[in-house]
């Protein structure tokens, strides 16, 4: 796990060793164990290692490798959980390794497979390779999207790398984009685009490759991964289901346990994360005769505070158990470099607790942490996929509709109101769209019109298929923000995180399952529950609330400083300031997080509007 940078001239001219030096030493935090680069012609390659496979000089990247096809140098930034695997198939065909990494698998498989050899992965990454023989500089990103590529084309030059404030460096004027803005603060919507929230700086999306020409310096995208719906595991019924689903998770749990240093795990205490903890804990303790360590936070607050679930896993499992509890002070104080680690307006104040999971593990040694980020996605977690479950009732059995609703309300606690509320919230694109408009009334009505909107309405649209609906959160809108803030807060602290329920087999099989098999009686992720049945404690498998590190975001809220709106000059731009000072209390707690969000933002990387 590591940081990347690159730097191609379009002018043709060597790149200087200081100009990428100085962008690479902006990502220390993500690779501080050594640095690396390499100059082309007219190119350079920057890296930032974080030791985790092979930790001898061997590792050491820009990785330069011979092969039988041609000549290659990679910077690279992620894991191969499947690399000894393909490895073996490689020496079976004659490859030789001079080291112990997953790189020079990577750079053995493309000589071997070209552009081909990134179906063959199983695992998280962000590369880019400068193929000699062609030329090229063939890039690649993760098919879910866990590690960034971010580029920018500025002063006759092209540049990438890990983080958006290496590209920064080529803005003194930094200017917000505008309709990623009004998204992001309507809507609360966030990662949907390839766009950022600075202008003229976009990221590689998920599933693609970019291939660079070194000579026309001209670029193309291609797409290479798409979620597969495999038809026939409709055949299986629920205990075949849940014993394959069950193999298929803990052998994700396997490789993502291979490491030269040591691995932990985040523990919310809530049902992925605990999953996710019992199986990980049996296959570390055989391997390495150890306990097995957990992070959690917990928070101040009583009604968010899930620290005695967490005691509980621990307890059962044996792990060795780390709390922190980020007291108010900690969260003001840590504000502005939370949003500086994130470089981007985020979601809500939960996000410094994750962070704080991060920095903890670093203190006590844990260079690699397990996570359960894609559980809910793709197993049916979250409470508005009711609406899937109801809309497949009334397909199939209106009849049963009032005993399901009954069901639902006692599994989840959810009231019929919040019930009918989710259902057509999701259904009724206008009425969704109505009520977020009408929680940020103060927004000038030029500025609503920069938005089209289309993804609310397409996600209306796919309300009346669990697996169109589940697609697009995974590719498109929740789990991509979830992944942004995941690197980010843990490469801060030189932590790598990987993520069993984002193996790309586990994927493909849980949004192939039948609706009835995801949430069955009213119980949401049913067979996650029924797989860890046997393992967990009962009221950790049946558990009807969730949090995951939830923030005491009530509390937060109330002691910062409505001022710090005020001043922004972003805010007074699209919106009316007064109208918002004068009615503030009655502004909803998620939107006056946006506010204040943009607000230090703007402060924190001298941003613009225009």
């Amino acid at each position: 796990m590591c940081g990347i940078s690159g730097i191609i001239n379009k002018n043709n001219k060597p790149v200087d060793k200081n100009e990428i030096k100085k962008i690479n030493d902006l990502i220390e935090h993500r690779g501080p164990d050594d640095e690396g680069f390499y100059f082309g012609k007219n190119f350079a390659f920057g890296h930032r290692r974080l030791s985790i496979i092979d930790l001898s000089e061997n590792g050491q990247q820009p990785m330069c490798y011979r092969g039988k096809n041609g000549e290659y140098v990679i910077t690279y930034n992620g894991e191969i959980y499947n690399y000894l695997e393909i490895k073996k198939q490689l020496i079976s065909e004659g490859y030789k390794f001079k080291s112990d990494t997953d790189t020079e698998v990577i750079l053995a498989s493309y000589d071997k497979w070209g552009e081909e050899c990134v179906n063959r992965f199983d695992g998280m990454w962000s590369f880019a390779i400068f193929d000699k023989g062609k030329n090229i500089i063939f890039c690649s990103r993760d098919r879910f999207g866990i590690k960034p590529f971010y580029y920018t084309n500025v002063n006759n030059k092209f540049i990438f790398g890990s983080e958006i404030k290496q590209l920064l460096e080529y803005y003194p004027e930094r200017y917000v984009n505008k309709k990623i803005l009004i998204d992001y603060l309507v809507v609360g919507i966030l990662e949907h685009t390839n766009e950022t929230f600075f202008e003229n700086i976009y990221k590689l999306e998920q599933s693609h490759n970019l291939i660079y020409d070194l000579t026309t310096h001209r670029f193309y995208f291609k797409k290479y991964f798409d979620i597969k719906i495999n038809e026939n595991i409709k055949q299986l019924n629920l205990e075949q289901s849940i014993k394959l689903y069950k193999k298929k998770f803990i052998n994700s749990i396997n490789l993502r346990l291979r490491s030269d240093v040591k691995v932990a795990t985040c523990l919310s205490g809530g049902l992925d994360s605990s999953s996710i903890a019992v199986f990980a804990s049996k296959i570390y303790r055989k391997k390495s005769n150890q306990n097995f360590t957990a992070i959690h936070a917990k928070s101040i607050e009583n009604q968010t505070d899930e620290s005695h679930y967490a005691k509980e896993v621990a307890s059962y499992c044996n792990l060795d158990l780390k709390i922190v509890e980020p007291k108010t002070k900690e969260f003001l104080d840590d504000l502005k470099k939370v949003i500086y680690i994130q470089e981007e307006p985020f979601g809500s104040p939960s996000i410094y607790m994750q962070y704080r999971v991060m920095k903890l593990a670093k203190e006590v040694g844990c260079k690699v942490m397990l996570d359960g980020q894609g559980g809910d996605e793709t197993l049916l977690g979250y409470n508005r996929y009711y609406v899937l479950y109801i809309q497949n009732i009334l397909k199939n059995r209106p009849i049963d509709i009032f005993k399901k609703l009954k069901q639902i309300q006692e599994k989840s606690s959810l009231s019929l109101y919040k019930i009918l509320f989710y259902f057509f919230g999701m259904k009724l694109f206008k009425l969704r769209l109505i009520l977020h408009k009408k929680q940020t009334f103060f927004i000038k009505k030029e500025y609503y019109r920069m938005s089209d909107y289309s993804y609310l309405q397409e996600i209306s649209k796919s309300s009346n298929n669990d697996k169109k609906l589940q697609l697009i959160e995974i590719m498109k809108t929740n789990l991509p923000e979830l992944l942004r803030y995941e690197d980010k807060n843990s490469m801060y602290c030189s932590v790598e995180t990987r993520l069993p329920f984002l193996n790309y087999n586990c994927v493909q099989y849980a949004i192939s399952l039948p609706i009835e098999y995801k949430i069955n009686n009213g119980w949401l992720k049913y067979i996650l529950r029924k797989t860890v049945d046997k393992v967990l404690p009962p009221k950790i498998v049946w558990r009807k609330n969730k949090f995951a590190f939830e923030a005491p975001t009530n509390v937060w809220l109330t002691k910062l400083d409505p001022n710090i709106i005020k001043e922004s000059l972003i805010i007074k731009e699209i919106s009316n300031i007064d109208n918002i000072m004068r009615n503030f209390q009655k502004i909803d707690n998620k939107v006056k997080w946006r506010l204040f969000n943009i607000a230090l933002w703007e402060k924190v990387y001298n941003v613009k509007i225009n």
